[in-house]
């Protein structure tokens, strides 16, 4: 009779494990898919810059300064690893294109441009889809961590090497939204 009961003993902790584990690399698997989902965004973001600074390069012949400036944060962005140094790339892109975006209002020309506008409306929708995505990740990230952090799991977490995360956060001073706005 006891070795019955040591043995439910140890198949119910053997169940246990083995769910534990397994919903752990389920919701690693939500966070890198989500990272995967953020980089998609920003790819179709980085597509989009090259044409944009091929359109308005026209018009703004005199703006070069502000060209090579989107032109080099796109690099940068596009070399950026991980969600710290991602995000800080993202904004720093951001920064430059609201920039080019601002002087662009000095151009009537560009501003009536219909693939311009089609283009800032293209651009509009990627980065609402960026910040979705961005939410997502940091939501499966937040609840991955949780599993990390919580008991019984965090025995789990540790003694397979399972480590939190990064949220996908934007350094203190630079949240404001990218301006696009072209009419």
């Amino acid at each position: 009779m006891a070795w019955i009961i040591v043995i439910a003993v140890v198949a119910v902790l053997v169940i246990g494990l083995i769910y534990t584990y397994n919903s752990l690399v389920r919701a690693r698997n939500k966070v890198d898919n989500s990272w995967k989902q953020i980089d998609v965004q920003l790819k179709r973001r980085y597509d989009l810059i090259p044409n944009l600074v091929e359109m308005v390069k026209d018009y703004m012949s005199y703006e070069q300064e502000v060209l090579e400036n989107v032109t080099r944060a796109r690099a940068q962005a596009m070399s950026a690893q991980g969600p710290r140094e991602q995000g800080q790339a993202e904004n720093f892109l951001s920064e430059t294109l609201k920039s080019l975006f601002a002087v662009a209002e000095n151009y009537p020309e560009l501003k009536a441009n219909q693939n311009v506008l089609k283009l800032q409306e293209e651009l509009t929708s990627t980065e609402n889809k960026i910040s979705f995505a961005r939410q997502l990740y940091n939501d499966v990230v937040m609840a991955f961590n949780n599993k990390v952090q919580t008991f019984p799991s965090n025995i789990v977490a540790g003694a397979f090497g399972f480590r939190e995360r990064e949220y996908f956060e934007i350094p203190e001073g630079q949240s404001e939204p990218v301006a696009v706005d072209l009419r």
